[in-house]
Parts: structure tokens; C-alpha cells; sequence
């Protein structure tokens, strides 16, 4: 009887949900990880909600499919336009209604009241996550007290994939965007990187604003709550296979796709392609 391979699934549009799967290995290291990257169609961050809310559900099935009782949408765009139809609409409908999708955004909200001191917060993402406003809800839920400011930064996810992150030329690009985030709200203290892949960029922007300001990554919150939730849930825990076994999918050349992973892991990848419909 072969052995029950039932890994974590991690699902993003490209390349960011890297960052995630990175802190979340690096908390959790004896779990096996499925990572699935739909490049061929990315990025989503411009897309419609009808077409990432489609484009997720047929990836969150493919990782279904493949064994992952559990995924994980790495991705914020993914997070903002698609996570709650799938909870609410799709998986009690599908074949095993116990199988479960969380997404990014709500852990990173959770974490805010606790790091900003007083209460100005800054939001740099993709005009897909901003123009959702997933953030400003959230946090206007959880913490309405606090005042949040949002700004989308088109250039950031190209100049990233391309390895441009610490090149002079994206300084422009990231001074620009900002400039401009500051504009709204002189004294925001706390900025949210709402992008996976902001986090390549976090040392360019350390070093275009005053100390005073914190920076927030995603991974390192999105791990803590997985790391949690997994304890508050023992059901699913069981249902886990461990090995620290990863496997990396991309609906693009799996090369490709190996090349510009390395950028984000500083490790060797082996991908396999896959088609998802």
C-alpha cells in the first residue's frame, strides 16, 4: 500500500505565494507542501471578479484533485475576489464539503492593531486588491478605529519577476508609489506590503522612508495563523501527510517557471507543468 501523500496546498496567480510558502516551511518544516502557480494566465491583479473568482476555484480543485484536503490562497488578489464565494458558495457543494480554503488577507488584518501605535495605516498592493477594498473591510471590521489608506503599484509585480528589485532603475517606481501612498496620510505609521511579492522589494523601501514607519511582510502572520488554526483543529491536522516534501506546479514551461522561483527561494526548484481547466 503506497503512502498517503495529503500535502498543504498553496495556490497563487505566479510567483509571490513564494514568500508565503517560504515562512510557512520555515514554521512548519515537517509538513509536505503542494504549490500550485497558474503563470500562463497571470497576473490577476487587473482582472475581472467573475474571471479570478473561475481561474481559483478550478486551481483550489486541481489541488483537491491531486490530495491537498487544505489550501492555502497565496495570492491577494485570489484572497480578495474569490476566497468567500468558494468558502460559502463552492465547498459545500463539492464531493468532501470538510476539505478547507483560507486565505492571506484576514491573518495580516488581525496582526495590524497590535504593530501600528497610532492607528494610520498604509496599504500597497495590486489594483485588483485595492480596488476590492478587501483591506479597508476588513480592518474597518475588526478595528474601525483605524484610519487606512490604500495605493496600487502597478510596476512592482513586473519589476520583481524580471529581477529588477534592487536595480536603480526601480527606485522611480517604488518612490512614485510611495510619494504618493504618504500624500494621502501624512502620519501613517504601519505600511502593509498586500502583495506576495512586495516582500523582494522591502529593503529598497526600508531605505525611501523614515525608520519611523513599520513595514509588514504577509508570511510570517499568514504562517502563525495556519500554525494556529492547524491546533484549533486537530481534525484537519490529522488529515496531513508529513515528510517535508515539496512539489511545485506552474501552468507554464516548468523551466520558466524554475528560473524565476530561485529569485524568490534562493534554493534549486524542480517544477512540473500541469493544466488546469
Amino acid at each position: 500500500m503506497s503512502e498517503q501523500i495529503a500535502p498543504i496546498g498553496i495556490f497563487d496567480s505566479g510567483y509571490g505565494g513564494l514568500t508565503i510558502l517560504q515562512e510557512i516551511r520555515r514554521l512548519m518544516p515537517r509538513y509536505d507542501y503542494l504549490y500550485l502557480g497558474d503563470n500562463a494566465r497571470s497576473p490577476y491583479g487587473s482582472r475581472s471578479f467573475e474571471i479570478v473568482y473561475k481561474f481559483t476555484l478550478q486551481a483550489v480543485e486541481r489541488l483537491f484533485a491531486l490530495g491537498s484536503p487544505l489550501v492555502i490562497l497565496a495570492c491577494n488578489t485570489a484572497s480578495a475576489k474569490a476566497l468567500r464565494s468558494i468558502q460559502q458558495q463552492d465547498l459545500p457543494q463539492m464531493s468532501d464539503p470538510s476539505r478547507r480554503v483560507l486565505g492571506i488577507i484576514r491573518p495580516t488584518v488581525e496582526a495590524i492593531d497590535g504593530i501600528s501605535s497610532n492607528k494610520h495605516i498604509g496599504i500597497l498592493a495590486t489594483e485588483g486588491t485595492v480596488s476590492s477594498h478587501s483591506y479597508q473591510i476588513e480592518i474597518a471590521k475588526l478595528f474601525p478605529s483605524i484610519s487606512v489608506s490604500e495605493e496600487a503599484c502597478p510596476m512592482w509585480v513586473p519589476l520583481v519577476e524580471n529581477g529588477e528589485a534592487d536595480s536603480p532603475g526601480a527606485d522611480y517606481y517604488v518612490r512614485k508609489h510611495l510619494d504618493a501612498l504618504l500624500s494621502k496620510d501624512r502620519v501613517i505609521d504601519t505600511i502593509v506590503l498586500a502583495c506576495t511579492h512586495y516582500p523582494l522589494l522591502r529593503q529598497k523601501i526600508k531605505r525611501l522612508i523614515t525608520p519611523s514607519i513599520t513595514i509588514v511582510s504577509q508570511g510570517e502572520y499568514v504562517a502563525g495563523s495556519l500554525a494556529n488554526y492547524l491546533e484549533r483543529h486537530p481534525e484537519m491536522n490529522q488529515r496531513l501527510s508529513v515528510g517535508g516534501r515539496v512539489r511545485y506546479l506552474t501552468t507554464e514551461h516548468p523551466d520558466k517557471f524554475a528560473e524565476k522561483a530561485s529569485v524568490f527561494l534562493n534554493e534549486k526548484v524542480v517544477a512540473e507543468q500541469t493544466i488546469i481547466d
